[in-house]
C-alpha cells in the first residue's frame, strides 16, 4: 500500500495515505475549469507524481520535468514485500535516470565489503523490474506485459486519456497489447494471449514491405522471389570457387622476388631475340660478301694488247706479275677477315641460343612455382573479395527472405490467426472458472450500483486480430454510465490480481472518473470502492472534488471517515498540492 507522498520544497503538501478507501479532496470554485493553464488544486498532478516515483518516463512533458519543478525531489513510502517498513523511493527531475531507494530490495550491496544499510541508488529500469518482480510477481522474460502498463490499468491518467474506455490505458494503445496486459491481471494465458501482439507486427512489417514494393524505387530494392532466387544461385558459385581459391591458396616464400626474378629473365630473352636478329641479318651480308670476293680474271689482257700491235715489255709484265700478287694478297686478307666475322657471329649465336635455352628453363621453373601460389598480400585481397562476396550474398537472402515474407505472410498470417483464436478459445474453455469468476464480480459491481435488474457482465472471447474483453452494462450509453464501467472494470481487475499475486493492493482514480455521474452512482460507487478495500485488505485512492463528494453524502455516503490531508483548493495561490501556481502543460 501507498504511504505517504512528499517533497523537499516545504511548500509542498504531503499526502498521507492509509488502508481501506483514501479521499483527496479539492475544493473546486466555481470560475475554474479543465482547460485553465495553470495546475489548478493539483489532484491529477498527484497521480502524475505516483506514476513518476513508480518509474514512468520522463519526457519534456512530464510534470516532475516542468521548469517550475525540476529542481524538487519527490519522494513515496510504500509498503514493500518482504520488508518490516515502508520503502521510500525518491526521484528528481534534475536526474530523471535514477532513483533512490531507502533499502536494497535487490541485493545490489550483497558483495559489499562493509554492508551499508542506508540509501541505494538504482536505474529506473532496475526499479521497473523490482517492481514487476515484487509487485505484479513476473519473473525472467515477459514480452508483451509490462509493470508500466499493469500501473496504468490501476492507476489511469487523465493526461494519457486514461478515460477514455475501460481496456486501453491510452489512446493510442494497440488492443493487443492491452488484451496481452489485461489477461494477465485475469489470470488467463497471457503468453497465448500476446501471439495476437506478435501477429499484429508481423502485420505491420507485412504494410510496411508492401508499401515498399509498390514504390518504384524501393520496388527495385526488396525485388520479387524469382529475380532474387537466380540472383542467390550466381552469388553463391562465386563465392564457392574464390572459397576453393582461398583454401587452395598457398603462400610462396620470397614472392616478390621470384616475381622480380622471372620479369628479369623475360627481358633477357626478348634481349637476347632482338640481338639474335641483328646478328643474324649480319652474317647473312658477310656469308654474301664471302661469296663475291673472288680473285679477278685477266688473261685475256696480253692477247688483247698483241692484237693491237702493242707488245708488253718485260718491264711491263714484270709489273704487271706485282700488280696481280698484290691484289691476289687483298682479296686472300679480305676473305680471311670476312671469314673471321662470320665465326665470331656465328658463336655469338650459338652462345646465345644456348643461354636462350637456359633462361627459358629458369623462366618456367619460376613461373610454375608462381602459380602454384602467391604472395601474402594476394591471399588478403582474394579473402577480402571472398568477404565482400559473402556480404553480398548475405544481402541478397535477407531480400529474398523479405520477398517471401511479403509474397506468403498474407496466407500464413490468415493461418496463424486462425489457429491462435481456435488456441485461445480452447484455453479460455479451460480457463472458466478464471473467466466465470471475473463476469460474476464485475456483474456484481454493476449491480451494486445500479440494481439486481441491471444486465451487467463481461463478454470474453478470442477474436481474430486480439483477445476481445468487453465490459458491458445495460443503459443508454451516456458518459456517466460509461464511466462506471471503468469503475468496475478496474475494481474487478484489481480485486482479483490482488487476490492471486499478480499486482498490488491498490487502486487509484482521478476525479475525472466521477465528472457526470449521477449523484445516486457516485455515492454508491464510493461506498462500494470502501467496502471492497476493507474486504479485500486493499487500497482504493480516489482524487474528488467537493461538489461531486457533497451530492454523494447527500445520497447517504459519509465521507469523513475516509478524507485525507491536506484539503486541497485551487482558489487560493498556496492552495494547490505544490504550494504555488505554475505555467503547466494539460490538466492539474
Amino acid at each position: 500500500m501507498l504511504r505517504r507522498l512528499s517533497a523537499d520544497d516545504a511548500r509542498f503538501k504531503t499526502v498521507s495515505f492509509t488502508d481501506g478507501l483514501n479521499l483527496l479532496v479539492a475544493d473546486k470554485r466555481p470560475a475554474s475549469s479543465d482547460t485553465d493553464s495553470r495546475n489548478s488544486a493539483g489532484k491529477s498532478s498527484m497521480i502524475e507524481l505516483i506514476h513518476f516515483l513508480l518509474g514512468s518516463r520522463a519526457t519534456a512533458k512530464s510534470l516532475a520535468m516542468n521548469k517550475a519543478l525540476r529542481s524538487t525531489t519527490y519522494s513515496l513510502e510504500l509498503d514493500w514485500p518482504g520488508l518490516h517498513h515502508p520503502l521510500e523511493v525518491r526521484r528528481t527531475g534534475q536526474r530523471p535516470k535514477v532513483v533512490t531507494l531507502s533499502q536494497d530490495i535487490l541485493g545490489v550491496s550483497d558483495g559489499a565489503l562493509f554492508q551499508d544499510d542506508g540509501p541505494i541508488e538504482l536505474s529506473v529500469e532496475q526499479w521497473t523490474s523490482a517492481i514487476e518482480r515484487d509487485l505484479f510477481g513476473l519473473r525472467g522474460d515477459h514480452p508483451g506485459v509490462s509493470g508500466r502498463v499493469l500501473l496504468s490499468f490501476l492507476a489511469r491518467r487523465a493526461s494519457s486519456h486514461g478515460f477514455n474506455e475501460p481496456t486501453r490505458t491510452f489512446s493510442r494503445q494497440s488492443a493487443p497489447e492491452a488484451a496481452s496486459n489485461l489477461a494477465y491481471l485475469l489470470g488467463l494465458d497471457w503468453q497465448l494471449v500476446d501471439g495476437y501482439r506478435e501477429l499484429a507486427a508481423r502485420k505491420a512489417t507485412r504494410t510496411q514491405l508492401q508499401k515498399a514494393v509498390n514504390d518504384p524505387v524501393w520496388g527495385r530494392i526488396v525485388g520479387s522471389t524469382a529475380d532474387l532466387r537466380g540472383q542467390i544461385t550466381l552469388a553463391e558459385a562465386q563465392v564457392e570457387r574464390l572459397r576453393r581459391q582461398v583454401a587452395g591458396f598457398q603462400v610462396v616464400p620470397e614472392y616478390e622476388r621470384l616475381k622480380d626474378r622471372a620479369d628479369q629473365v623475360s627481358r633477357r630473352i626478348k634481349q637476347l631475340a632482338q640481338e639474335d636478329v641483328i646478328d643474324q641479318h649480319n652474317l647473312e651480308e658477310l656469308q654474301a660478301a664471302v661469296t663475291e670476293t673472288t680473285d679477278t680474271e685477266v688473261g685475256y689482257l696480253e692477247p688483247a694488247y698483241r692484237e693491237l700491235g702493242i707488245v708488253l715489255t718485260d718491264q711491263v709484265r714484270r709489273r704487271f706479275e706485282d700488280v696481280k700478287s698484290f691484289h691476289h694478297s687483298v682479296v686472300r686478307n679480305r676473305r680471311r677477315f670476312l671469314e673471321e666475322e662470320i665465326s665470331e657471329l656465328t658463336e655469338r649465336l650459338n652462345s646465345r641460343r644456348a643461354e636462350r635455352a637456359r633462361l627459358g628453363e629458369d623462366q618456367a621453373r619460376l613461373l610454375r612455382d608462381l602459380a602454384e601460389g602467391g604472395a601474402l598480400g594476394a591471399l588478403t585481397a582474394l579473402q577480402t573479395a571472398l568477404g565482400r562476396e559473402e556480404a553480398a550474398l548475405a544481402a541478397l537472402r535477407h531480400r529474398f527472405e523479405a520477398a517471401q515474407t511479403l509474397e506468403a505472410s498474407a496466407r500464413q498470417i490468415t493461418t496463424k490467426s486462425v489457429e491462435l483464436q481456435q488456441a485461445v478459445d480452447t484455453d479460455l474453455q479451460e480457463r472458466q472458472q478464471q473467466t466465470n469468476e471475473a463476469i460474476l464480480l464485475f456483474s456484481q459491481y454493476a449491480q451494486r450500483l445500479y440494481g439486481q435488474g441491471r444486465e451487467a457482465y463481461l463478454a470474453i472471447e478470442a477474436g481474430r486480430s486480439s483477445l476481445s474483453i468487453t465490459p458491458r452494462i445495460d443503459s443508454d450509453d451516456s458518459r456517466g454510465i460509461s464511466n462506471m464501467v471503468i469503475f468496475c472494470f478496474d475494481l474487478t481487475i484489481a480485486v482479483l490480481a490482488h487476490r492471486y499475486g499478480r499486482g498490488p493492493d491498490f487502486l487509484i482514480h482521478d476525479s475525472h472518473l466521477y465528472d457526470g455521474v449521477d449523484e445516486r452512482q457516485v455515492a454508491a460507487a464510493l461506498a462500494l470502492g470502501a467496502e471492497v478495500a476493507a474486504e479485500e485488505g486493499m487500497q482504493y485512492i480516489v482524487t474528488i472534488n467537493t461538489d461531486n463528494l457533497s451530492v454523494a453524502a447527500q445520497r447517504g455516503f459519509d465521507p469523513e471517515p475516509h478524507i485525507r490531508s491536506p484539503r486541497l483548493d485551487d482558489e487560493h495561490e498556496t492552495g494547490g498540492l505544490f504550494g504555488f501556481r505554475f505555467k503547466t502543460v494539460g490538466k492539474g
